[in-house]
């Protein structure tokens, strides 16, 4: 490497913003399937204490070697729906205790996978997972949980829509006094992927090998300071000079993985490209927004630019790696992105706005605090429509909406750390009570039938 690109490196680590977000240990707890909940969980602390005991040690090594920041390191399994099926239990909660205890004797910031999967139907599995989601988050630190309501194949089951919205509000009402904060680790998908590193969706899918390790690298500031430098260009250098900056992330981020693995004597699974902004100033996907040419963000022009900039981060990580998976694109949180913070309190970015956005980005409705007073039914029709979009376009969408007990339009949640903070958007209060009451199945879209 020669001195030009080495200084240009340093730059992007000092002054942009530039680290891995996320090391995520993936680990199989299908040979941990047991009747007996006692020896499952037994089995599950083993497998992965024996696994990820030495992960944190492992990145802060390699953070220190090559200089670049490492911001978190998590665990995924299996999705505990499918592990604890086999026992006859009513509530699981010791699963998430056990995942629990892990997290805090390994090091890690969360572990994903309290999960399950209902696409098409229900199993007793996963009506007893969805059941215990409050109870499971509002005793647990670091436990995350998600739900995948449809798919492009499969359509939206629309019972599960309708009983995430109860499960929402219940995990509300049993950590308000922390501004409802267990919302932010429960999240809602259509068309879930099995190799995302980000939270609070990560899980390990059962195609997967029995251990990996995925990357979610981060990079808005080096994005934004890029395009400083092509001010008054055209859409195609635009485009370009964001290409060229995502091949750069990508690069760095397959060598940490490969690295983390081969130390960890586990396999390398992929890397996020998604890029994931942070509260902190210089780290905002909003700003890179407004830095492409919307005036505010929120304005007209943003989901062209926002899904310019999704593409042609893409582009520019495939051409890097052949182990581009997860999400990858960039992500739009409220509480997150100091950017959008602004647009949100300001009234640039609206609820209605952030949907259109959706369209075109990787995930969804991210990060959003609602008021507390808002209706099941109202929560479970934003999942409708959130759902739906992901499905129609055949891309992953997910909903992480917040509705912060005792609060209301205007007041702000602090959930501190990367999750930031949050002012209480306008949803509306038209009622959506007939809509959900409908249940059953939205089939799925004409164009899923293809083999």
């Amino acid at each position: 490497m020669d001195n030009r690109k080495i200084l240009e490196t340093i730059r992007m680590l000092e002054q942009e913003n530039l680290d891995i977000r996320t090391v995520t240990m993936g680990i199989s707890l299908l040979d941990c399937i047991d009747s007996d909940a006692k020896v499952a969980c037994d089995k599950i602390y083993e497998k992965m204490m024996r696994n990820s005991e030495n992960l944190v040690k492992t990145t802060s090594e390699i953070s220190k070697k090559y200089g670049v920041p490492i911001i978190n390191n998590r665990l995924s399994v299996t999705p505990i729906s499918l592990i604890a099926g086999a026992t006859d239990l009513d509530d699981y909660t010791c699963y998430a205790e056990v995942l629990d205890k892990v997290a805090k004797n390994v090091g890690v910031d969360f572990v994903g996978g309290f999960s399950a999967l209902v696409h098409k139907g229900f199993n007793k599995g996963d009506l007893v997972l969805i059941n215990s989601i409050p109870h499971a988050l509002s005793v647990t630190d670091y436990v995350c949980s998600s739900v995948n309501v449809g798919t492009t194949k499969s359509g939206i089951n629309m019972d599960a829509v309708k009983n995430m919205g109860d499960i929402i509000l219940d995990l509300a009402e049993r950590t308000k006094d922390n501004d409802s904060i267990g919302c932010a680790k429960l999240v809602v998908f259509a068309n879930a992927v099995e190799d995302n590193p980000f939270m609070a969706g990560a899980f390990h899918g059962v195609g997967e090998s029995d251990t990996i390790i995925n990357i979610g690298v981060s990079g808005p500031g080096v994005v934004k300071s890029a395009l400083e430098s092509v001010k008054g260009e055209s859409f195609d250098v635009v485009s370009e000079t964001i290409k060229k900056t995502a091949f750069k992330i990508t690069r760095m981020g397959e060598l940490v993985g490969r690295e983390v693995s081969q130390i960890l004597n586990t396999e390398f699974g992929t890397i996020d490209l998604s890029l994931a902004p942070t509260p902190a100033v210089g780290d905002s996907v909003a700003r890179i927004l407004e830095e492409i040419g919307v005036d505010k963000v929120g304005g007209h022009g943003t989901t062209a630019a926002l899904a310019m900039l999704n593409d042609a981060v893409k582009k520019g990580g495939i051409m890097a790696s052949s182990h581009v998976g997860g999400l990858s694109g960039a992500f739009i949180p409220v509480s997150e992105d100091e950017g959008m913070i602004e647009g949100a309190k300001n009234g640039t970015i609206t609820f209605d706005k952030l949907e259109a956005m959706t369209s075109v980005c990787s995930v969804g409705l991210d990060m959003i605090a609602i008021p507390g007073d808002t209706p099941s039914s109202t929560i479970a029709a934003i999942i409708a429509d959130e759902a739906a979009i992901g499905v129609i376009n055949n891309k992953t969408t997910a909903v992480r909406v917040i509705p912060v007990h005792g609060k209301k339009v205007g007041e702000f949640a602090e959930f501190g750390g990367l999750l930031g903070y949050a002012p209480i958007m306008d949803i509306g209060n038209i009622s959506s009570e007939a809509f959900v009451k409908r249940g059953g199945n939205i089939p799925a879209p004409i164009h899923s039938f293809k083999n």
